[in-house]
């Protein structure tokens, strides 16, 4: 069983000719209203890969509650415990240029209201993996840390949005995942450096998504390389998050790292190729297909 702790958010998407500089007003033929949030993507993500996933977060009561919810209630994720809170559901603006590349902003509304105290009457236990993201409350998230350390949970973080958690909550973790500039927060050098400085200090598997140049993977005594799967690429918005979750997925599975990497960087590249966050995360059959046109993991220590 996968529980995610996170974000739900209602976003509204751009396909711009470029992406607006300071001060500047850039015209696009439409825009696209879809589900969103890190922690209802990555819930999703996990989901289409055939794991048992429940969602815990938080709506506000108004229209964007439902189409914010939709993709997950037709995707099989349990939402009982998912709340609804006095704050206006989370929303955000998603520009994507031809490129693929995006800029977001977020309202966070309701996440702000997203509690640990949520997942305390769940039965978690050493058969459960719960994953978190940085778009609720830092404090909140550390509360779950130590919660479902005692319970013998396996725990997954993104550190995504970019945000500081104390050493001493890092180290409860068992898998860390970050991209270049999450990782940046941590220390300095290359990122498969960082990640195995940190691997080795703290005693957990720290990940690094590398975007086109693929991910690496470092543990107290291991490192590992994956390259990325070649695709042609519509948007990236929602990538990082089917890594995150595809990858929670294998491992609940019993997945060694090394093969949820490989299967993770798949999913996180069939993503690309489609626009909007959750509309663009892959299937198991369809990550099952494509998974002998990426090259599996590599040591590298």
């Amino acid at each position: 069983m996968i529980v995610v702790l996170g974000s739900i958010n209602l976003d509204l998407g751009f396909a711009a000719p470029r992406l607006p500089a300071a001060g500047e007003t850039v015209l696009c033929d439409a825009a696209a209203v879809s589900p969103g949030g890190k922690g209802a993507n990555q819930a999703l993500a996990a989901a289409r890969d055939g794991a048992a996933v429940r969602m815990i977060g938080a709506v506000g009561r108004d229209a964007f509650a439902a189409p914010a919810l939709s993709e997950l209630r037709s995707g099989g994720v349990d939402i009982s415990g998912i709340v609804e809170v006095e704050r206006p559901t989370g929303l955000a603006a998603v520009m994507v240029d031809p490129a693929g590349q995006n800029q977001i902003m977020v309202a966070s509304g309701a996440n702000l209201a997203v509690t640990a105290r949520q997942i305390e009457t769940l039965a978690l236990g050493p058969d459960a993996t719960l994953v978190l993201q940085m778009e609720i409350p830092p404090a909140e998230v550390a509360k779950a840390i130590e919660f479902a350390r005692t319970r013998g949970s396996r725990i997954v973080l993104n550190l995504a949005p970019a945000a500081t958690l104390a050493e001493e909550v890092l180290a409860r973790l068992d898998v860390l995942i970050a991209n270049e500039i999450e990782i940046a927060r941590l220390g300095t050098g290359r990122p498969m450096d960082i990640a195995h400085a940190v691997a080795r200090r703290l005693g957990i598997t720290v990940i690094v998504t590398l975007g086109g140049d693929g991910a690496c993977m470092a543990a107290p005594a291991s490192c590992w390389q994956i390259g990325c799967l070649p695709v042609e690429v519509v948007d990236t918005t929602g990538a990082g998050d089917a890594f995150v979750g595809v990858f929670a997925a294998a491992l609940d599975r019993g997945a060694s790292p090394e093969s949820a990497l490989h299967r993770a960087s798949v999913a996180g590249a069939l993503t690309c190729t489609r626009f909007g966050a959750q509309s663009g995360l892959p299937g198991a059959a369809e990550i099952d297909r494509a998974l002998s046109r990426l090259a599996p993991a590599v040591r590298a220590d």
